[in-house]
C-alpha cells in the first residue's frame, strides 16, 4: 500500500510510534542546524526546529504527501540540554538532572501543501538522585550518546524517574495523542487499525 505521509526524521523511536499508530509512511530525513539562538526559549526552539525539519523534507518530497517534522528538547533552569558532545558533557547533564525536576518540550509540525499545522507538549519529569557511578555506567551503556539531555526515558534511565506530569510519548520523541489530532486536521487518519 502507498505511503500516507513522510517522516522528516531518522529517529527509530518516532518511526516505531508511527508504525504503532498503523500509519504508512516513508522516511525522508532532512539535516537542519540544531542550535538554539541566544535567548531562545525551549518551546520556541523545539517548534522552530520541527518546522525547519518539515520544510526541508517537504522540498525533497517526490510526492505531494503531508510531511511530519518533530523535535524534542530537555531543559532545566530554562537552559536547553541538547545531545551530549562527549562523556564529560553527558555526565554533567545527568548531574544537573539528578534529584530535580526538568521539562521536556516536544513539538510536531505537519506540512500539507500550503497548510501548516503544529502542536506541542510540555512534560515535567522528576528524577531521583543519580550517583556518579550510576551516571558513568549509564554512559558506558551507549544509550545516552545521541539523546537530548543525555537520557532515554524508555531505556535504562526509566529507573530514575520518580514522576512524570504530561506526555510520556512526548518525552520519548513524539506525543501520540497530539500527533494524531494534527494528522487528522491534515486529512491523515490514524488509529483506524492496529499495526501488526
Amino acid at each position: 500500500m502507498s505511503a500516507q505521509l513522510y517522516l522528516a526524521s531518522r529517529s527509530p523511536r518516532r518511526a516505531q510510534f508511527l508504525l504503532q499508530l498503523g500509519l504508512r509512511f516513508e522516511t525522508l530525513p532532512a539535516d537542519v542546524p540544531e542550535q538554539p539562538a541566544p535567548g531562545q526559549s525551549p518551546a520556541d526552539y523545539a517548534l522552530a526546529t520541527a518546522l525547519a525539519k518539515a520544510r526541508a523534507a517537504a522540498e525533497l518530497a517526490p510526492l505531494p504527501l503531508p510531511v511530519l517534522g518533530a523535535d524534542t528538547d530537555v531543559s532545566i533552569d530554562g537552559e536547553i540540554l541538547g545531545k551530549p558532545r562527549d562523556r564529560g558533557d553527558a555526565l554533567a547533564m545527568l548531574a544537573r538532572l539528578s534529584g530535580r525536576t526538568h521539562e521536556v518540550c516536544s513539538a510536531v509540525v505537519v506540512i500539507s501543501g500550503d497548510q501548516v499545522e503544529s502542536t506541542m507538549t510540555l512534560t515535567r519529569v522528576s528524577f531521583c538522585s543519580i550517583s556518579a557511578a550510576q551516571a558513568a555506567a549509564y554512559w558506558e551503556s551507549g544509550e545516552p550518546a545521541d539523546k537530548a539531555g543525555a537520557y532515554a526515558i524508555q531505556g535504562h534511565a526509566a529507573r530514575w524517574v520518580k514522576s512524570i506530569e504530561g506526555s510520556y510519548s512526548g518525552v520519548v520523541g513524539l506525543p501520540l495523542y497530539e500527533t494524531c489530532e494534527l494528522l487528522q486536521r491534515c486529512g491523515v487518519n490514524c488509529g483506524d487499525g492496529i499495526a501488526t
